[in-house]
Formats: structure tokens, sequence, C-alpha cells
């Protein structure tokens, strides 16, 4: 009898054109804390409180001394064995992008080139009045000092990151939607499926007709219709099935 993950192997040793769609769950073997497990940052803040665009117009500080207790460990986390996986299967010429509701920017730090960042970067912000745009690293000394980065045209520096009560950038959300549409795999991980319209992605590369392996610790409702459902730690299972699959499949 076939394991889930000796399933997975297969699956990804057969693919061409491969798609990776993570969460938060992926970043979190780098020490990023995810949103929604248990010790998680939901578990301690309600997002409308603190991360939606409503919270950070009525009160930016307070955004910015939510975001500062995140930044430690957002700008100490390095890749991990499960980023540069996928890194190694995109350069084997296996993966034709990575969708990511990550906004840590690890995925391009392990080496993946075409990556979609539905929710956006830290790496810039952009002033909330004239929408001139500053790198984030220039905004961190007062941002450290607990207050909003202000333009000199006086308006509010807002990081180009996508808050609750915001919708995602339509242009990216097309050409996710086109990858998705060719992919012969769609491989989730580290995501529970429950943000929209995220959540709905992994349903175009369902029908039409390629194949899905979910590995994430928690359940999510796709699970019943996915060809292989692996619950372990993505910088276990991930390593696993990109050497099992350049093993058995090679590289273009």
């Amino acid at each position: 009898m076939r394991t889930e993950l000796g399933r997975a192997i297969e699956l990804a040793a057969a693919a061409q054109r491969a798609v990776v769609l993570t969460g938060a769950g992926f970043s979190r073997p780098s020490g990023i804390p995810d949103f929604r497990s248990p010790d998680g940052l939901w578990a301690r803040s309600d997002p409308s409180e603190v991360a939606s665009l409503r919270a950070f117009r009525r009160d930016p500080d307070g955004f910015y001394r939510w975001l500062n207790d995140l930044l430690d460990p957002i700008l100490a986390a390095r890749p991990n064995p499960a980023h540069l996986a996928i890194a190694e299967f995109e350069a084997a010429g296996r993966v034709t992008g990575v969708i990511t509701q990550n906004i840590d920017g690890l995925h391009q730090q392990a080496g993946s080139r075409r990556v979609y960042e539905l929710h956006g970067h830290l790496r810039t912000a952009t002033c909330f009045e004239c929408e001139r745009q500053a790198p984030g690293e220039k905004l961190l000394p007062m941002i450290r000092q607990g207050r909003a980065p202000r333009c000199s045209c006086g308006g509010v520096f807002k990081p180009d990151v996508v808050l609750f009560d915001e919708e995602l950038p339509r242009g990216l959300l097309w050409l996710a939607h086109a990858l998705l549409e060719q992919c012969d795999l769609l491989l989730v991980a580290g995501t529970s499926l429950e943000v929209a319209p995220v959540c709905d992605l992994p349903l175009i590369a369902a029908r039409r007709g390629a194949r899905v392996i979910i590995v994430n610790l928690e359940e999510t409702y796709l699970d019943e219709q996915a060809d292989a459902v692996i619950r372990e730690d993505v910088a276990t299972a991930i390593p696993a099935i990109v050497a099992g699959a350049l093993e058995r499949g090679g590289r273009q």
C-alpha cells in the first residue's frame, strides 16, 4: 500500500508544469509565527482591530506598534528547507510559479524567481496622500520608535501589504489565475485555505484536471478532493517530495 508521501512523490515526478501555493505555515519553520494556529498571531490580537485598513486609518501608530513586534522575526528569518526545495524544483524546470500569501520574501531569498506575492510585501511602503513610494528599510528607524512613518507631504506611509478590508491587486490575481489554468500539478503547502479569494484558487487548477497535493498540519476544505494529503511539517515533507521527484523524474 502506497503512503501519502509516496503518492505525492509519484505525482511530483510526473509533473512538468507544477505550481506551488503557500501560506503562513510555510514560513513557520523559519521562525515567523503564523496567524491561525492556537499560538498564532490571531490568538493574541483581533485582526480587524490591528491589521485592517479601517484600523490603519483610525490609528496608524497602533498599527505600527503591532507590526513592530512582527518585524524582528521577519527580518531575522532565513529560508527553511521547504523554501530551498521549491527553488531547487523550479531550477530543475519543473515549477512554473510560486503563488504565496506570505509577505516575508523568503521564496525569493531561497532562489525562486517567479513569485506572485498576492498579499504584498514589506520591501516598500506608499504614502496614503501623495502615493510616493519609499524603501521599507528607510522607514525602520521611525517604526522602531513606535510611530507611523510620514511622508514629506505629511501623509502616512502604509506598507505595500494587503490588509483586511482591502482587495488583492487585480492584475496579480489575474496572472495567478492564468498560471493555475496551465499547471498539471498544484502543491498547496502551509495554508489552511480559509482566506478568500486565495482559498478558491486551487479549484481553478483542479477543474482543469491538475493533480493536487496538500501539505499542511491542519485539515483544509480541499482534503477530500486532493490526490495526496500529508500532515507533516513543510520543512520535512517538501524536501522529501522534491528529492524523490527529481530522483525519479530527472531534470528538464
